[in-house]
């Protein structure tokens, strides 16, 4: 493995487990974590697609000139 790879491998599952922490301190249901973690999902999958339409877009335009 890439020794430049390690340290964002690291942070990423110590951010992942700082996330896991504060999440568990709400206590909540395990059907009212699914339905968090979907609509938090949702709002990543559509930022990505608005972004991926504006680069193909943009592609696009500057293409036909």
């Amino acid at each position: 493995m890439n020794p430049e790879l390690m340290l964002p491998i690291i942070a990423s599952i110590g951010w992942l487990i700082l996330v896991g922490a504060g999440l568990a301190s709400y206590r909540l249901q395990w059907s009212q974590l699914v339905k968090m973690a979907l609509v938090w999902f949702a709002i990543f999958l559509g930022l990505y697609l608005l972004v991926e339409w504006f680069m193909i877009a943009h592609d696009t335009t500057s293409a036909l000139m």
